[in-house]
């Protein structure tokens, strides 16, 4: 017997299927191919028949190795030799294979011994037959006992699903006729080896007619002798192969007498191997005793052979330490010499080495000039400060009085909000307006004098100071550092000039002095040209000159090039500090300014234009009554489609035409409930802004309602008006159907709630709303609508239909690889990240809450479950199994939980005896993978889910998708 798993059905009694022994065959295989493939050699020309390629399957875009059937131009008939599948690819698609991956198919065929086809291929009844065995046991696991092989590789075998027999089965269905081999009257081997065995026709003469000639049988290979009592099994009880069980019996005999002898020979075996294995330990044991003296005897000579090496190694050492000295006393003999014939070069030449240094100093100090810009960082540092400190803008006249109104304009719109009684309404009303005229003269007269304000020119002055300054300085403190920064600096600039100069002055004087010299020296030397300098005139210790000028040199650069030490850097600091905060102090009111002309511009655009007159909701009454008429003329046109369809005789295209205009009235409603849900948002926008008293002054209106929800509540809305599927497989615990509703599929979930629980559900799903906006990422299920059944006593959710989105079917179907994985589990994150910034816990993550979309997000839903397994791990963090209510720091512990899951769905986890959570110690992963789940999986300390979304195992996979 052997376990196999079907990959492939050919026809109604052959398929394709892999040893389960071969799984990790399989899946290194997958593994080698997903990386050689995408950069392997196209296949150049005409393919080899035999040779095996890899091709690009077009239904996972995944590669698979093949052999080429045929090909017609650029397209290539391709047999899947791992599976059993064909396809018809593109030349692009296939893929040249290195040697080591040209070895034999992991997937064998298979054929149901004892039966042949009983129809035709290109048969109706024959793709019967094919899909009946397709649906029985493909993608199953069947156990095979193989009774013999084909020629072409076919192996013959009986098949078994648990206690059922395949082939009973497609015989019983009438796809298949039994094919009874008849060679049964000797059993000698040598005729059951006989590649060209006969397949005989049945005794009955009807059914021989009916099969045909054994043409339908492929040739068999040789069979060995101990499987001639399986070939001579037989699917059938009927009394004309009363001469196979008779043989059958006597080939059992001879079997049973076989293995008699058999177990004879094998106890006489036995025996002999127990002397052999005693006589073998006994000389092993003297062995090791001889093997023990020689180890001794080796080590005793070693010890010698390491003491000799050592001493000839001393004795080297001191042959080599004695040449060594008289090596360096010959060498400190040398630079002596070398010294006192460098001390009389110098000699020879000591005034043109130090006129030469001279020049090489003047010329450092020329090239510090000339480098040294004259807008040092001490002077772009007073610039910028003349800059802050001129020119700066203050706050606008009328913006306090602009101020002033805001806040008493406030005031009585609070008043206005808060007030229940109408009477007292008209009196804040007409308050409220007064105040308004008040706040639109101030809102003009602060329009007008902050036109006449350069704020645009001077934000972006301050701008470039500000960059420039933090370019070369670096970021800033907002310590306080006194009024009398900017003073203390100046100071110290001034102070620092006037060193500079007072040594720039020396330096001149001394190198003037010594041209001076020079000069003299120059008349005097000049025996062509009379001169009036005579030996007087020029001064004999030429070397305090030179010395003069080097000394001035030095200290020049050295004030240039010298370092700032604390205090100056203290001072040059805390006017950088200074700058900068009145830097950001100008900026902010500059923001402050704009900020406040702009909500004055909007003030007076959309406010001021209505005047004294408040919005109405006619608007809103007008649709509410054409939703009411719609809702009623579709129930009418439901009940008339149903009595057509009732009826004795039905008129089917007068059931169509109703069916469609009930379609064309849904839609119009539909259309009607979203200008409704529009109006709304307007009506609600202007009572939270401006018109606080619209849902006092048209409580018909119901804006409190659709206010307290944020529009998820739609009362228009009923489970009754939707053509809903129910969805059965889902329903298990909560009815759900599927429906279409604005031209998308849509879920409509039922929740049982009593009036008790019904303000807390509506809190709570106004809570998940809010954190669902579908303004911005949230990695939440969004929730479409909210409405009550009119008929029965259930709350409908209304959320998007995603087939086939769960993670825990994707993970069974068609696992997520390493990069769609990071980008699933970063979605569940950033879920968790927007439900714990609401301040809502999950509690119940698991792979059925996790939708995967494109396999490229994951995306939460808040439902209440059971299963919270995965695998073999569970997902209840410690601290709620012991009893505390789930908190965000548990979402986090089963989000490690089912990270860990994703990464490795098969292996069998264990947990800790100390902390009770899973043991990843033996797992091999990423190690930026284990030191986040470390810290998830720890049983306090956990990373928040911001914190998980900023790691770096998701931060590096994130940024090399985006690449």
């Amino acid at each position: 017997m052997e376990l196999v798993g079907v990959t492939h059905v050919t026809d109604a009694i052959t398929f394709w299927a892999q040893s389960v022994n071969d799984d990790q065959a399989v899946q290194r295989m997958t593994g080698i191919l997903s990386q050689k493939c995408p950069t392997a050699q196209r296949l150049p020309g005409n393919p080899v028949p035999r040779k095996v390629y890899g091709a690009l399957y077009s239904e996972d875009n995944c590669w698979y190795r093949c052999k080429v059937q045929q090909h017609n131009g650029e397209k290539f008939q391709v047999l899947y030799i791992d599976y059993g599948n064909t396809e018809l690819v593109s030349r692009s698609c296939l893929v040249e294979l290195p040697e080591d991956l040209q070895t034999d198919s992991l997937a064998k065929t298979f054929k149901l011994w004892g039966f042949h086809l009983s129809s035709k291929e290109d048969s109706h009844h024959f793709l019967q037959g094919k899909l009946f065995l397709h649906s029985l046991i493909c993608g199953k696991k069947l156990r095979i006992q193989k009774k013999s092989v084909c020629l072409d590789e076919i192996i013959l075998a009986h098949a078994y699903l648990g206690d059922l027999d395949i082939g009973e089965e497609v015989l019983r269905m009438k796809f298949a006729e039994f094919s009874i081999p008849v060679d049964l009257e000797s059993p000698c081997p040598s005729q059951l080896q006989d590649s060209s065995i006969l397949w005989a026709k049945r005794v009955n003469r009807g059914v021989s007619e009916k099969w045909g000639s054994a043409g339908h049988v492929p040739k068999l290979k040789p069979v060995l002798p101990d499987q001639k009592h399986q070939l001579l099994k037989e699917k059938s009880t009927t009394t004309a192969l009363q001469p196979a069980h008779l043989l059958k019996k006597k080939l059992d005999k001879e079997l049973v007498e076989e293995n008699m002898r058999l177990k004879v020979e094998k106890s006489a075996k036995e025996q002999n191997t127990l002397l052999l294995e005693r006589e073998l330990q006994e000389a092993h044991a003297e062995l090791q005793r001889v093997k023990e003296a020689m180890l001794k005897s080796t080590i005793e000579v070693e010890r010698l052979k390491e003491e000799k090496m050592v001493l000839q190694q001393n004795m080297e050492n001191l042959f080599t330490q004695l040449g060594e000295a008289g090596i360096k006393l010959q060498m400190m003999k040398q630079e002596a010499d070398a010294k006192v014939e460098e001390a009389d070069k110098r000699l020879e030449r000591a005034v043109g080495d130090k006129l030469s240094a001279l020049a090489k100093k003047v010329e450092a100090v020329r090239g510090v000039r000339e480098g040294i810009p004259s807008s040092t960082l001490g002077n772009s540092l007073l610039q910028s400060i003349n800059v802050v400190t001129n020119n700066c803008i203050s706050t606008p006249v009328a913006m306090e009085e602009l101020d002033v109104a805001w806040k008493e304009y406030s005031l009585l719109q609070d008043m206005v909000k808060a007030c229940y009684v109408k009477e007292e309404l008209d009196n804040l009303i007409g308050k409220r307006n007064s105040v308004r005229k008040v706040l639109a003269a101030a809102v003009d007269n602060y329009i007008q004098e902050v036109d006449k304000l350069p704020i645009r020119g001077r934000m972006d002055t301050l701008q470039e100071v500000g960059a420039s300054l933090s370019a070369v300085f670096g970021s800033f403190s907002m310590e306080d550092v006194g009024d009398q920064v900017f003073e203390q600096f100046c100071q110290w600039k001034r102070q620092k000039q006037l060193e500079t100069q007072a040594v720039r002055k020396a330096t001149e004087e001394a190198l003037e002095s010594l041209c001076c010299w020079f000069d003299n020296m120059a008349k005097l030397l000049n025996l062509s040209n009379k001169t009036c300098v005579s030996l007087s005139d020029v001064p004999v210790s030429v070397d305090g000159l030179v010395q003069r000028a080097e000394m001035n040199l030095c200290k020049e650069l050295n004030v240039s090039l010298a370092e700032q030490n604390n205090q100056d850097i203290k001072i040059v600091s805390s006017a950088f500090y200074k700058v900068m905060q009145q830097i950001q102090k100008e900026q902010n009111l500059l923001c402050s300014i704009q900020e406040k002309y702009l909500l004055s511009t909007l003030f007076k655009e959309e406010v001021l234009q209505r005047q004294d007159n408040i919005p109405n909701v006619e608007e809103l009454l007008t649709i509410k009554k054409r939703i009411k008429n719609l809702r009623s003329q579709l129930r009418w046109k439901m009940v008339e489609e149903g009595s057509m369809e009732e009826a004795e005789e039905q008129d089917f295209a007068e059931i169509k035409k109703k069916k469609e205009e009930i379609a064309e009235t849904r839609n119009v409603l539909f259309r009607e409930i979203s200008r409704e849900k529009e109006e709304y948002r307007k009506l609600s926008a202007l009572a939270n802004d401006s018109f606080p008293e619209l849902p006092l002054l048209y409580p018909e209106a119901d804006l409190l309602s659709y206010m307290r929800t944020d529009g998820l509540v739609v009362k228009s809305l009923d489970r009754d008006l939707f053509c809903a599927e129910p969805l059965r497989e889902l329903s298990a615990r909560r009815p759900l159907v599927c429906t279409e509703f604005q031209g998308q599929r849509v879920v409509l979930k039922g929740y049982s709630v009593d009036e008790e629980a019904e303000a807390r559900m509506l809190e709570r799903a106004t809570q998940y709303y809010r954190a669902s906006a579908p303004s911005e990422e949230t990695g939440l299920l969004p929730l479409l609508a909210l409405f009550f059944g009119k008929s029965d006593p259930l709350v409908y959710v209304m959320v998007p239909y995603f087939a086939n989105g769960p993670l825990r079917a994707v993970q069974k179907s068609n696992p997520l690889n390493t990069a769609e994985t990071v980008a699933v589990m970063r979605g569940v994150a950033l879920g968790l990240q927007s439900l714990h910034k609401f301040g809502i816990t999950h509690g119940s993550l698991h792979p059925n809450n996790v939708f995967v979309l494109k396999r490229q997000q994951g995306m939460e839903q808040r439902i209440s479950d059971a299963g919270m397994i995965a695998g073999s791990l569970s997902l209840i963090p410690p601290e709620v199994g012991q009893g505390q209510s789930p908190s965000p720091a548990s979402d986090m512990y089963t989000f490690g939980c089912l990270l860990l899951w994703v990464h490795f769905p098969d292996f069998s986890f264990k947990l800790e005896m100390e902390r009770q959570t899973p043991d990843i110690s033996k797992l091999k992963m990423d190690p930026k993978l284990q030191a986040l789940l470390s810290k998830l999986l720890r049983c306090s300390g956990r990373l928040t889910a911001s914190e998980v979304l900023s790691d770096d195992y998701f931060l590096e996979v994130h940024f090399e998708q985006q690449l």
